[in-house]
């Protein structure tokens, strides 16, 4: 039998301790891709995720018409297919909102946030393999909620109890990548993201910034979201 390797051991063992944990009121429905698009963000680990990487983009939580769908950091599907050409196969949840279904490549909705940051990134750099010899994109935690009519929680609204044990695995798990990709800056995409790395990495030597969050439910996001990326990276040195 062949021995598991660091992604596998990585992703295997988080969606485990994850898989472990009870969420209360408002959340009435988890989904941990990590376990039913295991296939596509292995994949995407073993394509992209070769040691070193400087910059990690670091986002919050799967969006339900991205990651939710594919498994992929900000995975919109037409990028996630035709960008970063990733295709492996997804097995949808048995418990699943009825309003939100897990389609995979079928999802006929795109994922704003996924589709900014993804176009974004293949506009200045047209081949995916030239964005990651320098850059790699994760999320801080790896599970979508949902309140019982379907809207999306996210993670700094949740119980604060239950929050600090979530948090307390997803900051050991963050640590766990920025070793292994030798990572020297960490870009959260919006402030939850910095703040999450800034407590998580603390004494790690890095350099953590930030850029705004994609997502239209941030109103700058709405106003060009690509300029204001690019001048706040100038901004810290990284054109």
């Amino acid at each position: 039998m062949t021995e598991p390797t660091f992604w596998e051991n990585h992703v295997d063992g988080l969606a485990r301790q994850l898989d472990h944990m009870r969420f209360s009121d408002p959340v009435a429905h988890v989904y941990n891709p990590l376990v039913y698009a295991r296939a596509p963000i292995l994949q995407y680990f073993r394509k992209y995720g070769d040691a070193p990487r400087e910059i990690l983009f670091l986002g919050m939580n799967p969006g339900p018409f991205g990651m939710v769908q594919t498994g992929i950091p900000f995975g919109e599907v037409r990028l996630v297919q035709e960008y970063l050409h990733i295709d492996a196969t997804i097995e949808p949840p048995v418990a699943m909102h009825p309003k939100r279904p897990v389609l995979g490549y079928d999802c006929p909705r795109s994922e704003v946030s996924g589709r900014r940051l993804w176009s974004w990134v293949r506009n200045r750099h047209p081949r995916a393999e030239d964005f990651f010899r320098k850059h790699f994109v994760a999320n801080y935690c790896p599970l979508a909620f949902m309140e019982l009519g379907g809207k999306n929680i996210t993670p700094d609204k949740m119980n604060s109890s239950e929050a600090a044990e979530l948090f307390r695995i997803c900051d050991t798990a963050l640590q766990e990548l920025v070793t292994r990709l030798q990572v020297r800056r960490v870009i959260g995409v919006g402030q939850f993201a910095r703040k999450r790395a800034e407590l998580a990495l603390a004494g790690m030597n890095l350099q953590i910034d930030a850029i705004p969050h994609p997502s239209p439910a941030n109103p700058a996001a709405n106003r060009g979201w690509d300029a204001a990326v690019d001048a706040v990276l100038a901004s810290i040195g990284l054109e």
